[in-house]
């Protein structure tokens, strides 16, 4: 039964159970379906959705603005450790294709649901512009999933796609923060998100190692680490959060600032990877302790934004699917080129020059972080409706790779 959990777990199911679940509540009774998805749990609240002139607090804010900031937190705390140790996999040659890559994979989808936009006409494209980059995001863990499927456990295609969904969700933390508000901006509040991470690093990082410089045994940052534990850096991130609520940028970014601060191992690993568990560093007992509760949460976001009637299904759902479809593939597949061959800078070995299209088709699944774009990009209503139906069948990309993988003849490496 753990080994079943464990799996489910690992490759965010619950997420997949939850949307369904919301999807057939949503077109047998879609009425009693957004009343508890928008159930208000506060009036007049210190936090929550602002609305004619007061905040209110409802279920769907607490899942997507308040819960999924663990979610994005472990996002970051994986591109954080990519960019900053000494190996980490988005520093040096190495990463230098996949980030080219992941270039295509953003520009590629924009460039496609934008020109299609445009294609249908004027009104079409007012109406959707603004969900340019929904179709810009690669979800890490189906993505992972299907990866294994199509090349095997052992091929260099594989972390090659982990890298290039790493570098996609920095790429797509930034397209939030900056480009989708969550209400007017009010940015000098961000300073309370900087003072927050600045004290918790100096006073329960920075000081206890410099008080323990010359002592090996280190028993003030033992006794940080035993005693007080995650605790200071979820009082700092509360406050981070509120912070980038008062400013106006989605709060679901709320605790990026505090990561960085956390003490975390001179290695790493990877999420997905066995050896990862024994690294004993507070960021990574953090991030573990965190995965299960996650998953919970993952369930509730599907549950509370896949509700979606099929009536829905119009314009913004076929240009979110092609943008994925056939923008992700193309993309990648002509950056990855220019990157690997015009500049040289090479595939890794075992890893052909099609593989890139067959990497291109996996990228493609963007549900969770699609939906969630989908979700602040458009107001509720028929646009957002549609969007996030063409998040929910990204889900095709999945079938598409696998034909791809037979067509490219992509031979499985197991390991």
């Amino acid at each position: 039964m753990y080994r079943v959990w464990s799996f489910i777990a690992n490759y965010s199911l619950l997420l997949i159970i939850g949307a369904v679940i919301a999807l057939i509540w949503a077109n047998v009774d879609p009425d009693h379906y957004h009343h508890f998805v928008h159930m208000v749990l506060w009036e007049n609240a210190p936090i929550g959705a602002f609305e004619d002139g007061h905040r209110v607090l409802t279920l769907h804010y607490v899942i997507n603005d308040m819960l999924m900031a663990f979610f994005f937190a472990i996002a970051a705390k994986e591109v954080w450790e990519a960019v900053i140790l000494e190996e980490g996999s988005l520093r040096g040659k190495k990463a230098a294709t996949p980030l080219f890559a992941t270039a295509g994979g953003m520009l590629g989808p924009i460039a496609v649901y934008l020109g299609l936009a445009l294609v249908l006409g004027s009104d079409t494209y007012d109406a959707v512009k603004n969900g340019w980059a929904i179709p810009a995001a690669t979800d890490i863990a189906f993505s992972y999933l299907v990866g294994r499927l199509v090349f095997g456990a052992g091929h260099p295609a594989v972390r090659f796609l982990l890298l290039l969904a790493i570098a996609d969700d920095a790429g797509g933390l930034i397209i939030l923060a900056i480009f989708y508000p969550s209400s007017e901006l009010a940015p000098e509040w961000l300073l309370l998100s900087l003072a927050a991470a600045l004290l918790v690093f100096f006073l329960f990082n920075h000081l206890p190692r410099r008080m323990d410089k010359h002592n090996q045994d280190r028993p003030n940052s033992s006794w940080v680490r035993e005693k007080l534990g995650f605790w200071p850096y979820l009082i700092a991130g509360c406050f981070s959060w509120y912070g980038f609520m008062k400013a106006g940028i989605h709060p679901a970014l709320g605790l990026l600032p505090i990561v960085p601060t956390i003490p975390h191992a001179d290695r790493a690993f990877g999420f997905f990877s066995e050896a990862e568990q024994y690294l004993t560093d507070l960021l990574n007992h953090i991030e573990h302790g965190l995965k299960y509760p996650v998953e919970i949460v993952l369930f509730f976001f599907g549950l509370m934004n896949a509700g979606v009637e099929f009536n829905a299904i119009s314009e913004p759902t076929w240009l979110v699917m092609a943008g994925l479809l056939i923008g992700k593939p193309l993309g990648i597949m002509v950056f990855g080129v220019i990157g690997a061959h015009i500049l040289r800078l090479g595939l890794p070995q075992g890893m052909r020059t099609i593989d890139l299209f067959v990497v291109g088709c996996v990228a493609a699944i963007g549900f969770t972080v699609s939906l969630f774009v989908a979700s602040v990009a458009f107001p509720g209503g028929e646009v957002q409706d549609a969007a996030k139906m063409g998040a929910l069948f990204s889900f095709a990309a999945a079938i598409v790779s696998i034909i791809a993988g037979v067509l490219c003849r992509v031979e499985k490496v197991e390991g």
